[in-house]
């Protein structure tokens, strides 16, 4: 398989011969992992269940994670799912791997769909099934929502959206939502949303496409489904704990063929990550730090807060230079947006990714505003 350099390895051959200025120390805005400390009581019963890795998990996940994570979806989303609607993952970038080729396995000359620029998993999932890969291209001229042709639409046989989206960080509600979900149906396509920054909104929740196919009147979820990882909203990236949901139908066969992959979490960390997906008040918590870090943002750098995530997609004259000029007099580091776009998307944009405390934040978008 011909698999894309990943956007990191691009940025680091980029970098590499260039010396940055010793003026500064090395500060670095490129992966969106969350840098805050993962909650004590989280940490308390991935210990105090450590004796259980002389056991082997389901691959389906235990009752008590299960039980967490539907709790989660009915405080948060007032959802009521059915464990046949949801199905345990070993975060959410495997399932973005391997779904798509449990999906697709069976159609010749499949079709996907996703947004451009993306969170790279999706082309590689569309490598490995061979799928023919049609672009929703999220350009300040659509304000940066995924739109595609009818006659495209109709052939396509899995659909990926991406809201709360990395990396442009524009959000869908309720309206364009229920318009995809329609449109599943009227195509007889399946829809995936990945769903991994919708609890890092700023101020309004924001909701999930199972509500919107609640809303249209498909209650039984055909053809939707949806991911979402603890990974963000606890700042436990290292839980990989994540989770499929909605259409049971699809679900039933998937959980079949998740056995063959060999993905269970180990014991503990289903424990942890069950006690973690069942408590809010700990991410209220990390959403406090990242909107004051976007308040810092707007300050510094005049941009508008989005509705969700801890992205900022910086428009700049020429991401390439912007980034290496920006590493060698500041001693920075970001991610030029077109490592994380085809066909000339993400060109003119850098993405932020603001996972740290504010005095490192601000000292970080100060050193971008002067090389701005």
């Amino acid at each position: 398989m011909n698999f894309e350099t990943y956007p990191f390895e691009k940025l680091n051959n980029l970098l590499e011969p260039i010396t940055p200025t010793s003026d500064y120390t090395a500060l670095s805005l490129t992966i969106g992992e969350p840098q805050f400390k993962t909650p004590q009581f989280i940490l308390d019963e991935l210990q105090d269940k450590s004796e259980l890795l002389n056991k082997y998990p389901k691959t389906s996940g235990e009752a008590v994670l299960r039980e967490g994570m539907l709790t989660y979806l009915k405080n948060r989303f007032n959802l009521e799912l059915t464990n046949e609607q949801i199905i345990p993952t070993f975060g959410t970038r495997e399932v973005l791997f391997n779904f798509p080729q449990f999906l697709l396995h069976d159609i010749e000359n499949s079709v996907m769909a996703y947004p451009n620029p993306f969170y790279q998993i999706y082309e590689g999932a569309a490598k490995a099934t061979r799928s023919e890969v049609i672009y929703m291209n999220l350009t300040a001229q659509n304000n940066f929502q995924p739109t595609i042709d009818k006659k495209e639409l109709e052939r396509c046989d899995f659909v990926i959206i991406n809201t709360p989206n990395n990396p442009t960080s524009s959000s869908m509600l309720m309206d364009e939502l229920k318009k995809w979900v329609e449109l599943a149906l009227k195509h007889d396509f399946v829809l995936l949303n990945d769903e991994c920054y919708i609890d890092l909104y700023l101020d309004t929740p924001l909701p999930s496409l199972l509500n919107a196919s609640i809303e249209v009147g498909n209650s039984e979820f055909k053809n939707i489904l949806v991911i979402n990882s603890i990974s963000k909203r606890s700042s436990a990236p290292g839980l990989r704990s994540g989770f499929i949901a909605g259409d049971a139908n699809i679900l039933k066969e998937y959980m079949t063929y998740r056995t063959y992959v060999g993905c269970a979490s180990p014991l503990p960390l289903q424990h942890a990550a069950a006690v973690a997906w069942a408590d809010q008040k700990h991410v209220d918590g990390f959403r406090a730090k990242y909107i004051k870090n976007f308040e810092i943002a707007k300050e510094v750098l005049g941009v508008e807060p989005p509705l969700a995530t801890f992205y900022i997609w910086l428009a700049v004259e020429d991401e390439i230079e912007f980034t290496k000029n920006l590493y060698s007099d500041y001693n920075l580091k970001v991610i030029p947006g077109s490592f994380l776009g085809r066909e000339g998307q993400g060109q003119g944009f850098v993405r932020l990714a603001l996972v740290y405390k504010e005095e490192k934040t601000r000292e970080a978008l100060e050193r971008i505003k002067k090389a701005l």
